[in-house]
């Protein structure tokens, strides 16, 4: 069956008609109770993904990523898509999901993301309320905003990112978190969310905040080497998603750092030469990782198994403590061979302070 067109006019009129009927939507939630049903003929406020995100590149690592918040339950699991070497793209504003993927295959084939977003569009009948960022896999960068979009709605792009976003307080949102990609210091996902953080500061949504997710690949670097989700984090529900979405990512950033400590102690015990060297590197590590989550046993651990590989048993010892009264089920875990190194415990237990601690604990 033919599909028919509308004339330019009519087409004209209902995209004026289709931007009233969302923004009265918006402003009629806006001011009911939270409770309050969506009221009958609408369109449901929760499809307009009002939101502001930033996806990018960073060419030291070869990392890509997005970051996203909104005033939206699980904004995670509709706008940020990526692949390692491909390239990542933010889809939002009456989101058309499958643009991500779409789009990340024409990425593959070597389309640029121009490009990319014009053959998303070229067929697609509500193109005027989509909103999209799209980096490719060497940095090239480009984005979309329909002009059915709620406002304030736009885009900034700049070296290897593009910030976007729509319903937002004003163009000094976009301006906040372009500023602060751009002047951040650390790892790709810490710039992110870095960005997040300004453009919330700036005003953000202007609904307010429910929902924030970020996603970096990098290949080979998702659990076991089977994927390349390197850093997947998701606040679905939250009344300061920017700031619990960073506490996740200190948890990341700590489980890291204590792999990376683990590695270079590997690395001392064959590398006599660079011994000393390596293993400072494996407790600077490891220190990193207690800094960033405190709570968690195994990172204590690693410090105790650092600090006695150079020698230092006391030190060694009260990390050690600190680990079995952070999680007492290391004892277990050591004992049942699932995790942890009896030898690492053996030696332990010359401190006598560890060793208290150690003895007082029921083995399971």
């Amino acid at each position: 069956m033919r599909r028919t067109r509308n004339s330019p006019r009519t087409c004209t009129v209902l995209r004026s008609l289709r931007w009233l009927v969302a923004l009265a939507s918006v402003l009629a939630c806006a001011s009911l109770p939270a409770s309050a049903p969506a009221q009958g003929g609408q369109r449901p406020v929760e499809e307009v993904v009002a939101t502001f995100s930033i996806a990018a590149f960073d060419p030291e690592t070869g990392d890509l990523g997005v970051a996203v918040q909104s005033k939206f339950f699980a904004v995670g699991r509709v706008v940020p898509f990526a692949a390692a070497g491909v390239g990542a793209i933010a889809t939002q504003s009456y989101a058309n999901t499958t643009f991500g993927p779409r789009g990340l295959e024409m990425l593959r084939r070597g389309t640029d993301p121009q490009a990319t977003i014009e053959r998303l569009l070229a067929d697609d009948g509500d193109r005027d309320v989509r909103q999209l960022g799209i980096v490719g896999a060497a940095g090239s960068v480009a984005s979309f905003t329909g002009d059915g979009c709620l406002p304030w709605a736009g885009a900034h792009s700049g070296e290897g990112y593009t910030a976007q976003g729509n319903l937002l307080a004003g163009p000094e949102v976009i301006a906040a978190m372009s500023e602060a990609f751009e002047t951040s210091s650390g790892d790709l996902a810490t710039r992110l969310v870095a960005a997040l953080a300004a453009g919330q500061t700036a005003g953000g949504d202007i609904r307010g905040r429910q929902s924030a997710a970020l996603l970096v690949v990098r290949e080979g670097a998702g659990y076991g080497g089977f994927d390349d989700r390197y850093i997947d984090l998701r606040v679905d529900d939250h009344e300061a998603p920017i700031r619990e979405l960073q506490r996740l990512l200190d948890i990341r950033h700590a489980m890291l750092a204590a792999e990376r400590s683990r590695s270079l102690l590997e690395a001392a015990a064959s590398n006599r030469g660079e011994r000393a060297s390596l293993l400072n590197r494996a407790v600077e590590e490891a220190l990193s990782a207690t800094a960033l989550d405190e709570d968690d046993g195994w990172s204590w651990l690693t410090l105790a198994e650092a600090l006695l590989a150079s020698g230092d048993l006391g030190e060694a010892g009260a990390a050690g403590v600190r680990a079995l009264s952070t999680d007492p089920w290391i004892k277990t875990a050591v004992l049942q061979g699932i995790d942890g190194s009896v030898e690492v415990i053996e030696h332990l237990l010359r401190d006598e302070a560890f060793r208290s601690a150690w003895e007082a604990l029921p083995s399971r």
